[in-house]
């Protein structure tokens, strides 16, 4: 940053053999270089702590509404079959296990088709949260492990992803539980049972009266553990994957190296975080008692139990088509987003 200074005060010298001030102030990106070190001092600004934070916010709003759809589906497929899906008599109903598709359309056919939609308020308001922290949590590790060093190690790489998902999630999981809520209420109507909440104030006003403020938070162990892995595959994977294209092929920071990294991102992610993410959304949704006790699982792992116990190994998949699909495009329109945000506003690259 030093020499990067002294060639805004002296505009007629070069900044380096290879480098010039008005390449400087044009952001060239070059291979060796690239837009990391090559911004205006001008724009500081866009990388300080709570610009990233709203660019990541908005860009993840951006992703989650145009991905919603295949959420909801997910979360769908994930319930079916397990032992919470009984009629209003209390006896277990069989459900014809359906595809990605067939959920989708189904849901289109008996609910309407701005029901895709149905709890997309909460996940909204987790964003406000999980995305902004998530990934100014990462930034600030990656930058303390580098320690002013290029070199930025797997595993370093892994420790940040885990680090900021964790945390993240355990912060959002409040949003994350009023949303499985709301997402199921559809369901539940179809199969003749009362509707348990008809908002997500409603949802949340429900939840802290059965278990109190912890009540939020129930799940959340499953969560934060699916988190730590989805990021796990997520932002250590598209870190890694951009700047080894980057290395290994002379591409400049730009979109086709945003487009292949993230790609890779998103069937890494889901393949880690799906078994876990099938275990959240169960514990979530079971009913609970007076106490907010959960009636069908003791925990995260007695729901894994279960679950592979009754419905073989392949249950934790369940929806993982959806997942994927989902996480490809969210993650593509998430990155995309978030660089080109930043870029407009004179940031480096991320």
């Amino acid at each position: 940053m030093n020499r990067l200074h002294e060639g805004h005060e002296k505009p007629s010298a070069p900044a380096t053999g290879k480098t010039t001030t008005a390449e400087e102030d044009t952001m060239q990106q070059t291979a060796a270089t690239g837009r990391t070190e090559m911004r205006p001092v001008k724009y500081h600004y866009a990388d300080s702590f709570w610009c990233t934070y709203l660019v990541s916010v908005f860009a993840a709003s951006i992703a989650e509404t145009v991905t919603y759809p295949l959420d909801l589906t997910k979360t769908r497929l994930q319930i079916q079959g397990e032992a919470a899906a009984v009629d209003a008599e209390g006896a277990v109903k069989k459900l014809k296990y359906r595809g990605m598709f067939a959920t989708a359309t189904g849901i289109i056919r008996e609910e309407g088709a701005l029901k895709l939609w149905q709890g997309i308020t909460p996940a909204l308001y987790r964003h406000l949260v999980y995305s902004g922290v998530r990934i100014v949590t990462y930034d600030a590790l990656r930058k303390k492990l580098r320690n002013g060093k290029d070199h930025f190690s797997l595993w370093q790489s892994a420790l940040s992803g885990v680090g900021a998902g964790a945390l993240a999630q355990w912060l959002a999981s409040p949003a994350d539980l009023v949303k499985v809520h709301i997402q199921m209420e559809g369901k539940r109507r179809l199969l003749g049972l009362e509707p348990r909440v008809h908002s997500a104030a409603h949802a949340f006003r429900e939840i802290v009266s059965r278990g109190g403020i912890f009540g939020l938070w129930k799940g959340s162990v499953p969560n934060v553990q699916r988190a730590a892995l989805v990021n796990l595959g997520d932002l250590t994977t598209y870190d890694t994957v951009k700047h080894f294209i980057m290395h290994k092929t002379g591409l400049p920071d730009c979109h086709l190296v945003h487009i292949m990294s993230s790609i890779c991102a998103g069937l890494v992610a889901a393949t880690m975080g799906t078994p876990a993410d099938v275990v959240k959304t169960r514990i979530m949704n079971q009913p609970t008692d007076a106490t907010g006790r959960g009636l069908l699982y003791k925990g995260s792992v007695d729901c894994l139990q279960q679950t592979i116990g009754k419905e073989g190994f392949f249950a934790l998949y369940k929806g993982f088509l959806p997942v994927w699909i989902r996480m490809a495009p969210w993650s593509l329109t998430f990155w995309l987003s978030f660089e080109q945000i930043r870029a407009s506003l004179g940031a480096s690259g991320y």
